[in-house]
């Protein structure tokens, strides 16, 4: 039973390299004590270096069970290599209308990878600063466990 096991985390190990090779960014940051706090920023810093590929831009969100919401409104201003600033207001459905959990659960958390732009370019070489505030009109939101995103090669569907 034991050979079982590691032969299937050494498959496991072999794999990830395969996933992740598209991805130019791919970064977590944990909320501590599973309360982000509405004064809590979580900032990125991403270089950006080709201008012509189109990417995919994802929003990683792990929570619990305990989560109260279906749903996370975000606030994400995108700091711009030229100076400038965006910002824009962002929901993001963590449950459906039922109740049931949409990312891949284990046990008592949630893993979710919401796709925020598809086949988008960056316009410039630089870098590029993204922060996030969790927008839910509360001081402490509880129930979420970590935050980040996953910027990856854009690839035409099959």
């Amino acid at each position: 039973m034991k050979i079982k096991t590691v032969l299937y985390l050494l498959l496991i190990l072999l794999l990830l390299p395969s996933c992740r090779k598209n991805a130019i960014f791919d970064s977590d940051k944990e909320i501590k004590d599973g309360v982000w706090n509405s004064s809590d920023v979580v900032r990125f810093s991403v270089p950006v270096t080709d201008t012509m590929q189109a990417y995919n831009y994802y929003i990683n969100v792990r929570n619990t069970t305990d989560y109260p919401y279906s749903n996370l409104f975000l606030f994400i201003k995108t700091f711009y290599p030229n100076g400038k600033i965006s910002v824009d207001t962002v929901e993001c459905y963590l449950a459906d209308p039922s109740g049931k959990w949409l990312g891949n659960r284990s046990r008592n958390i949630v893993d979710n990878r919401i796709l925020f732009r598809k086949s988008f370019r960056f316009r410039m070489l630089g870098n590029y600063s993204f922060e996030f505030e969790q927008a839910m009109r509360m001081d402490e939101l509880k129930g979420i466990d970590d935050f980040g995103i996953r910027i990856e090669k854009f690839e035409k569907e099959k």
